[in-house]
């Protein structure tokens, strides 16, 4: 079990008036505590922050100066639960670095020119689709699903029926993304939030989901390891107007950079993954949900290369620490910023991973144009054959015919034949019958260098 900070914590007047009364000495020691953060830019929870303060000073009082500066420097955010308690959050180093990746690296604009930068479409979606499945697969794994990546990749690449309800889980999960995806521009609101949940769990155990059905009973709670209620949810009767006024906040705008209510979309979006697991609504996959309610927002406010960041492979790394960023927040005056900056962490870590992955796509482009030309195959191909070959390369058309080949390149019927099988001949491109015509495609770039290096 954590640590709970000390209730009832001193006003500023009040620890001055302890630390003159037992160690006026040490004031100047114990003004270093004066700040939200710790010296190497940590914003500590009381659990952890207890062990940190010099041998020689109370640590309630360091914590209350700590806490009085904590609150000097609160915003806003949104009220929860039946008692409305009102969540706040500081811009930390961590929170505004994640923000300032997320704006430089994930917007659409990013990612188009991601896209127009790599030129090769069909091999840079094809990576990017497998981003997505390894967000809807690794979400499903921090639920407790044990099906292995490889076979549910390949579940969801063949488009197989899932087989087992572990398999149905990352199935739900992957069509809960999609769902966020094709919902972005409509607001929140309770109809969107059941049909999300009714998307990704229909058809697993529709008695333990209750797919598209709010909780109707007070018997949920979230365990920790050993079985232990960790935190109980509001009552089942205020879902519904909890959530209305959930979905209020997060209708609201709050883009005015110049308004003292502005809120960047992305600490939104972690505001919602929180309260959804707050609020616990439903009977199971609250988890899920919550997750899939802050892609949705992400994808609302233009941030659309999230669908290929997966922030749960790294969630299910370290879960524990994932649900210690609730409770940090619920033990301390619902203060967010425990949670909302163990999110931008790995929102860090998720962004780099994407980066890498794009550098990578660029990387081995790159290397097979090279491998294409000083491999002396470049040279091998006749001049329609070249412009054929391009095309495919880029992905702006992924299977030819003859007859397209013809009217493309203005050449005879028999011409477009010849090269198009010179390419097959070659070992470049593959091809198969389609009713009575032959439909061409360029193989894939480890299979050409195979056949062209034998």
């Amino acid at each position: 079990m954590i640590k709970r900070p000390p209730k009832n914590e001193p006003f500023l007047g009040n620890v001055f008036e302890q630390i003159s009364k037992k160690s006026p000495e040490k004031l100047g020691n114990y003004l270093e505590y004066y700040q939200p953060v710790d010296s190497k830019g940590r914003y500590l929870p009381f659990d952890e922050y207890q062990y940190r303060v010099a041998s020689g000073l109370e640590v309630h009082l360091a914590w209350g100066l700590t806490k009085a500066s904590r609150m000097s420097q609160y915003m806003k955010l949104l009220p929860l639960g039946d008692d409305e308690i009102l969540c706040n959050f500081i811009l930390t180093p961590t929170i505004q670095k994640a923000i300032s990746h997320a704006d430089r690296h994930a917007t659409t604009g990013s990612l188009e020119w991601m896209s127009s930068k790599i030129g090769e479409e069909n091999h840079f979606e094809y990576l990017l689709n497998d981003l997505i499945e390894d967000e809807a697969i690794s979400s499903s794994q921090l639920e407790g699903a044990a099906t292995t990546t490889l076979i549910a990749k390949d579940m969801l690449k063949r488009k197989r029926k899932p087989r087992t309800p572990d398999e149905k889980m990352i199935l739900g999960n992957f069509k809960m993304m999609k769902f966020a995806w094709d919902n972005r521009k409509k607001p929140l609101s309770i109809e969107l939030i059941l049909d999300m949940h009714r998307e990704g769990t229909e058809d697993i155990d529709n008695g333990k989901y209750t797919p598209g059905v709010f909780r109707q009973t007070d018997d949920v709670a979230v365990v920790d390891a050993e079985g232990e209620p960790v935190h109980m949810p509001p009552s089942a009767s205020g879902i519904e107007a909890r959530l209305e006024k959930i979905a209020l906040w997060a209708n609201t705008c709050h883009d005015d950079a110049d308004s003292s209510e502005y809120i960047h979309p992305m600490i939104k979006a972690i505001c919602l993954h929180f309260a959804i697991g707050f609020e616990h609504p439903f009977r199971d996959g609250n988890g899920r949900v919550a997750r899939s309610l802050f892609y949705w927002y992400m994808f609302k406010n233009d941030y659309a290369a999230f669908r290929y960041i997966a922030i749960s492979t790294l969630l299910k790394l370290a879960p524990i620490k994932y649900g210690k960023s609730y409770l940090y927040t619920e033990t301390d005056d619902m203060d967010l910023t425990y949670f909302v900056e163990y999110q931008c962490g790995v929102i860090l870590r998720a962004i780099s991973n994407f980066k890498d992955a794009y550098k990578k796509s660029l990387s081995d482009i790159e290397s097979f144009n090279n491998w294409v030309w000083e491999s002396g195959l470049y040279k091998k191909l006749s001049e329609k054959q070249k412009v054929v070959f391009q095309v495919a390369k880029s992905g702006r058309a992924k299977y030819f015919t003859a007859a397209n080949v013809k009217e493309n390149l203005g050449c005879s019927y028999n011409t477009a034949a010849s090269t198009l099988n010179g390419l097959v001949d070659l070992g470049v491109f593959g091809k198969k019958k389609n009713g009575r015509e032959w439909l061409f495609h360029m193989l894939e770039k480890q299979e050409i260098q195979g056949n062209w290096e034998r």
